[in-house]
């Protein structure tokens, strides 16, 4: 792992004209015109149409003097080879939502394909250090539920047989589903094998959120990915017609979760950069006619500081016993899903900081609360950060995802500037 020190990259570090920003932006419309419809993006992951954004991804990519394979959980690698074997990896998804929009993992692709082509061209297709961009698959897990794919079986976190029964909305399975696209689910794990020789990861995002917006501040130098608690709460009381109950002797379940709901958000906002979701309600038996006697209710809780997520599982664990007592109710907890935190390197989260700072003026540190590929690399124990770019209106995940133009060569351009101090870094080590 290369030292904890300060490199400096060459001051006119940034991509020339005509190869990166502006020509990274016209391919990221020419995906759009190619994969999207009037609801937005279609890249669903293992479908034909994300098949034909990977094609057409690599027509770009046999323009540079790169090999390319696939791995075994279907990661695409394009390999430039450098004095070094040590690898500085770049990349992001190509995958997106069903109606999604047209920046979401497209940009870090698009934006790492424009870093890669610039080094190329200067370093006369031989760079001091190994130049790897990969598209992950399957980040989204919007077809069947597992999120980061591809990314967790590089990393060695991958569950393949939790994963074997998945299925989607039409009762495909996710096996099956891979073999079409000529993955063996039972050969995932082989993934793992590209992690050698692997130094560093970077990775560029759209925010999907307001925070950049709202400071008026095009980009931002990610800390780490929030750790998640999530858990399913129910709560028993008793069932009994609405008309002939008196208020007073109710025992009414969605009561005490109503409680919680809103309690929440003062758990939350004791913390800077916590948030706290109550997503899904249930109520039993769902009439109108009667005082509901089982309420299901989802909790989701993030914070990138561990003791922090800790102490606010605690607190709404005390608050919703509290308000199951005060509505003559119990409560149950049961964990639907949980991840720690993950803290990105400093090293490259200071790189990360000052190529903002060269090319934009300012920059803001923050966390991110989605999850993203580049956690389950630093989960491995590469050194990871991102670079994330303003998102108009904080909107994600629709067809009205924007970005400013000028905010996206930016972003570009910082990417380029953050991947050659990167490469200092390591050729230093």
């Amino acid at each position: 792992m290369p030292p904890e020190a300060n490199v400096d990259a060459r001051s006119d570090a940034s991509i020339p004209a005509g190869l990166g920003a502006r020509g990274a932006i016209d391919l990221l419309k020419e995906l759009r015109a190619l994969t999207s419809d009037e609801n937005g993006a279609q890249r669903l992951a293992w479908s034909p149409v994300w098949l034909k954004a990977r094609e057409w991804f690599q027509t770009k990519l046999r323009t540079l003097p790169v090999e390319h394979l696939y791995d075994d959980a279907g990661n695409s690698w394009s390999t430039l080879a450098g004095r070094s074997e040590k690898a500085l990896i770049l990349g992001s998804h190509l995958d997106s939502v069903p109606n999604g929009g047209w920046l979401d993992g497209a940009l870090g692709v698009l934006g790492a394909f424009a870093v890669l082509r610039r080094v190329a061209a200067e370093f006369d297709g031989k760079p001091p250090v190994t130049i790897r961009l990969v598209d992950w698959a399957d980040e989204e897990g919007a077809r069947f539920g597992r999120s980061l794919f591809g990314s967790s079986a590089f990393a060695g976190t991958h569950s393949i047989e939790a994963d074997r029964g998945r299925t989607d909305a039409g009762g495909k399975r996710l096996e099956d589903a891979l073999a079409d696209c000529g993955v063996k689910i039972d050969s995932i794990g082989n993934a793992g094998r590209e992690r050698r020789n692997a130094v560093a990861y970077l990775e560029l995002h759209i925010e999907q959120g307001p925070v950049l917006e709202k400071m008026g501040l095009p980009l931002g130098a990610v800390l780490g990915t929030k750790g998640v608690e999530r858990h399913l709460l129910t709560f028993h009381g008793q069932e009994a017609h609405s008309g002939s109950t008196p208020m007073t002797t109710r025992r009414d379940a969605l009561a005490a979760a109503a409680k919680l709901a809103l309690e929440i958000r003062p758990i939350a906002m004791k913390h800077p950069d916590a948030v706290c979701t109550i997503g899904s309600v249930k109520t039993f038996p769902g009439i109108v006619t009667a005082v509901v006697g089982r309420c299901e209710a989802t909790l989701d809780q993030r914070d990138l500081d561990a003791e922090v997520l800790a102490s606010m599982y605690r607190e709404a664990q005390e608050k919703s016993a509290q308000f199951a007592k005060e509505e003559g109710c119990t409560v149950e907890w049961s964990r639907i899903w949980n991840i720690a935190p993950e803290p990105f390197h400093p090293q490259l989260i200071t790189f990360c900081e000052e190529s903002i700072r060269e090319i934009a003026g300012r920059s803001h540190r923050l966390p991110s609360g989605p999850l993203h590929d580049a956690a389950e690399v630093s989960r491995a124990g590469i050194p990871t950060t991102m670079l994330f770019v303003q998102s108009l209106q904080g909107i994600s995940h629709n067809k009205i995802e924007d970005t400013r133009e000028e905010h996206l060569e930016l972003a570009i351009a910082a990417l380029d500037r953050l991947a050659a101090k990167t490469m200092a870094w390591i050729e230093a080590s």
